[in-house]
């Protein structure tokens, strides 16, 4: 019997190296990340693949699966670690070595495989390891999944069967490549940077992008797993401003911006103005809703309220679903509703047919921009963006919270709320006009500016982003009035970026 995980573990000890280790609190809302050696050990990235492999069973899916890992030191080693798991419990592994978490995504349907899981970190700091996984394509797992494979992992509940076994499938980026590039090259000449801040899609966007037909700046696209000038995140505004700066210098069309393992996009216009991607969405959302009238686009609870305001977009009658943020939350949103897209601030995008797949991926959101521009001959990035109604917005702030508090103290932060909603009380110097609560509290005042904050998904922080149609000042007030609620409670610390 495999021993039952121990959620901390001194390191360099008998113990360390003979027993699986799991922090239960790695187990997110629909996925799972660690610190790896710190909360997690290569015996409970065993012990998880063994829970993944029992799930699929559970679940009467065929216990088929495609893995793959992201350019971490020590990717490879957690990715050797899973596949054992998984094939002890009697699952067949297609490992598709170093990718982007869309090429595991693809594969799913290239190789006619159920189901993925994608050893990355995505953006997260170096040191952290985690993994992305579905067992129905092209969805990834929620809640009610993430919590029965925590369950089956930490009381180690796991059902080992015969019949694993394992395939390597050479050069699958080839394909995917492929896949994305046979199509005819764009009309008019675009000068793209394409930054990848050392992560994965170095190896791969560069080269697609030129397949296109566009002439590819490329910035930080050699792999390092060091991160050596910034985390490859287009939400971190260090990102934005190295864009930027060789957006300006190149004289480049478009600046693209890609996270460390591909399935989101980052976008700097033409005059350096760095455009966030609920902004970039709506822009999308214009041009495709031109080409697809009454198209229904799912938007996180983060993003801009131009999707529902937008006059633009209201009179090619789209209808606008604000859901909840998170890839898993969104791709089954948009796979639910038949959604046309599904837009989140963070850029994750989530392309339906006959865009994509129904999954994220940062290739397939570049290309849509590339497109957009080809689509718009003589508008630059820019005139795109001036076209938009004037909104004045945050970046996505994140205050730290230990993950055992994070949702308690969003619990109460909407509490806060909804009272001050029921007496009428004041935010921001106005009344409140409407509270939306699927996911944290969205709280927007009487004149349309709105602040949110939820708990992060996949770190120990919280989430706050604000926007106001009117100014900038009112956008300020209202993150001071939502600052001063969270500065209640001495349980939430210093954000990594703010306004």
């Amino acid at each position: 019997m495999f021993p039952k995980p121990e959620p901390v573990l001194k390191p360099n000890t008998y113990a360390y190296e003979s027993r699986p280790m799991v922090k239960p609190t790695g187990f997110r809302e629909y996925d799972a990340r660690w610190l790896y050696e710190k909360e997690i050990n290569l015996m409970g990235v065993q012990a998880l693949g063994m829970g993944i492999g029992t799930l699929v069973h559970a679940m009467g899916q065929r216990p088929e699966i495609v893995v793959g890992h992201d350019f971490r030191s020590y990717s490879a080693a957690i990715k050797v670690a899973l596949v054992s798991g998984l094939m002890a419990a009697g699952m067949k592994v297609h490992d598709i070595g170093l990718v982007t978490s869309p090429m595991a995504y693809f594969a799913q349907f290239d190789l006619d495989v159920p189901c993925v899981a994608m050893v990355t970190a995505s953006h997260n700091d170096n040191g952290w390891t985690g993994v992305k996984m579905g067992a129905n394509r092209p969805l990834t797992f929620g809640p009610d999944e993430m919590t029965r494979l925590k369950e089956i992992v930490l009381n180690a509940a796991f059902e080992l069967r015969e019949g694993g076994a394992y395939r390597f499938v050479q050069d699958f980026p080839e394909r995917y490549i492929a896949d994305l590039t046979s199509r005819p090259k764009i009309k008019n000449k675009l000068k793209v940077v394409a930054a990848c801040g050392n992560g994965t899609a170095g190896a791969f966007a560069p080269r697609i992008l030129e397949a296109l037909g566009c002439e590819v700046v490329p910035l930080d696209c050699e792999l390092d797993h060091t991160f050596p000038k910034y985390n490859p995140n287009p939400e971190d505004m260090k990102m934005l401003h190295a864009i930027r700066d060789a957006v300006l210098e190149h004289k480049a069309d478009v600046g693209l911006g890609f996270d460390g393992d591909g399935d989101r996009c980052g976008v700097v216009d033409d005059e350096g103005e760095e455009i966030f991607a609920d902004k970039v969405g709506v822009m999308l959302a214009r041009d495709l809703s031109a080409l697809h009238p009454n198209a229904t686009f799912v938007v996180d609870v983060k993003s801009t309220g131009l999707f529902a305001t937008d006059p633009v977009l209201i009179a090619n009658k789209v209808k606008a679903d604000y859901w909840k943020t998170g890839h898993s939350y969104m791709k089954r949103r948009v796979n639910e509703t038949g959604a046309l897209v599904g837009f989140e601030k963070s850029g994750h995008y989530f392309f339906n047919e006959p865009i994509g797949r129904g999954y994220d991926d940062g290739l397939v959101s570049a290309i849509a921009i590339i497109d957009m521009l080809d689509r718009n001959p003589g508008k630059k990035m820019s005139d795109l963006r001036k076209a938009l109604p004037k909104t004045w917005g945050s970046p996505t702030m994140s205050p730290h919270c230990a993950d055992e508090a994070k949702y308690g103290i969003v619990d109460q932060v909407v509490a806060h709320f909804e009272k001050a909603s029921s007496e009428g009380a004041l935010v921001a110097g106005q009344k409140i006009r409407d509270l939306v609560t699927v996911n944290g509290v969205r709280v927007t005042a009487e004149d349309g500016t709105w602040g949110l904050v939820r708990a992060s998904s996949n770190k120990p922080e919280l989430v706050v982003v604000v926007e106001s149609p009117v100014s900038e000042a009112r956008m300020r007030e209202m993150f001071a009035a939502v600052d001063g609620v969270l500065r209640a409670h001495p349980e939430v610390g210093e954000y990594n970026q703010t306004i």
